[in-house]
């Protein structure tokens, strides 16, 4: 805060460092205090990946900070109202959305989450910051050091107008110290070393390395069937070098755990109204001790799809078929390493290829992104038919 008392903000303030370490609440009182002083008829804009996201992370805490009365704003309108300051609110979900700011004259930016941005939408942003004075805040988590962010911009903190701010998890003074220890326990490997110790690290090595190292922890061999409250079902579709996969997983009550019920796995080339049998087969196998609402197939093979759906439709299966989100890879990782963590993972001794893959997932060392290596030799399918069957219950069960 002494750097805004002096003066001393930057055109571009980036508050970067470990998870719960306060940035979020420290960046959005500073723009507050620094909105507060600039002229009223100037533009503003909040940005997150998403709209969700920006008011789940950002709309709703400013609130609590500032009151209502300071501080209120409509999604629908994508505008609120900061101190007497008109605030535009925008998402920056992929390449197009640097369109919705072509041609805005901003003096000030917030960015949610800034290694979540397109670097397109980053650049145009910068260049409709040209009132004189213009700032822009934002806060983000460490990342691969080939992002970029760290390339274009942190790299170059010397030449560039650009202050950035280190937060580590100790600064928050408000978490208690068994929630700190906790919290590291669940960060494993390059998520430890980005999210706890706030450093920008490669990914590299084994991917799950709490189940390869001691597979047998997680591996069960029964279980009550009657904690399952419901199951859900990933499916990817097989390629040149790849292999068709069905996981199923299920969901204890209050989603204490996530087990690996069940998985289906071919990599020989079949016809498609094969692999509808298969997964007429694997379904009704499932629907006789679980409830089974859900379905998520990769997006990749839309006639696949199809086919699935309307065999389903001709046998009643009473499953709703569509499209997996897939998300960031890095986020699924994380949430099945945090899961294993925290001793809430486990999986059926029979389902040997998906324990065989979470064995042997390894980084892709030589991309520069964090991709799991996928050379035609490892089995990746069942990890995405493991992810796509629980990504949409992520948010719950965390």
């Amino acid at each position: 805060m002494s750097d805004f008392k002096n003066g001393r903000l930057r055109r571009i303030n980036l508050l970067d460092g470990s998870v719960r370490s306060g940035k979020t609440w420290i960046s959005l009182v500073l723009w507050t205090l620094w909105i507060a002083t600039q002229n009223k008829d100037d533009a503003f804009l909040m940005v997150g990946k998403t709209l969700s996201t920006l008011k789940r992370n950002c709309l709703d805490v400013l609130i609590s900070l500032v009151g209502k009365e300071n501080f209120d704003y409509s999604l629908s309108k994508k505008e609120g109202v900061l101190c007497g300051r008109k605030i535009y609110l925008e998402g920056a979900s992929d390449a197009r959305s640097e369109a919705k700011i072509r041609g805005m004259t901003l003096c000030g930016a917030y960015c949610d989450e800034l290694t979540l941005f397109n670097e397109e939408f980053f650049t145009m942003l910068l260049s409709r910051l040209s009132k004189n004075g213009a700032k822009l805040f934002a806060t983000t988590n460490p990342d691969n050091p080939s992002h970029w962010l760290y390339k274009r911009y942190i790299k170059r903190k010397d030449e560039l107008d650009i202050k950035i701010y280190k937060f580590l998890i100790g600064d928050n003074l408000f978490l208690s110290k068994d929630y700190i220890e906790n919290l590291k326990k669940e960060y494993t490997g390059v998520f430890y070393d980005r999210f706890i110790l706030g450093h920008w690290k490669a990914a590299e090595g084994i991917i799950y390395k709490l189940f390869a190292d001691n597979s047998e922890k997680f591996i069960i061999d029964e279980f009550n069937k009657d904690d399952i409250m419901f199951a859900s079902v990933g499916v990817d579709f097989g390629g040149n070098k790849s292999a068709h996969a069905f996981v199923c997983n299920g969901y204890t009550k209050g989603f204490k755990k996530v087990i690996t019920l069940d998985e289906f796995y071919l990599k020989d080339k079949i016809a498609p109204n094969v692999l509808e049998d298969e997964f007429i087969k694997f379904i009704k196998n499932i629907q006789k001790d679980y409830k089974l609402y859900d379905v998520f197939c990769d997006s990749a093979e839309t006639t696949l799809i199809e086919g699935l759906k309307k065999a389903a439709a001709k046998e009643r299966l009473n499953v709703d078929i569509r499209l997996a989100k897939k998300g960031k890879i890095t986020e699924r990782i994380r949430f099945f390493n945090r899961l294993m963590s925290r001793g809430e993972y486990f999986i059926l001794r029979k389902c040997k290829n998906t324990i065989e893959a979470l064995e042997n997932a390894l980084w892709d060392t030589k991309s520069g992104v964090d991709m799991r290596l996928d050379d035609g030799e490892v089995n990746v399918d069942s990890l995405d038919a493991l992810e796509y069957a629980t990504e949409n219950y992520f948010n719950d069960i965390l």
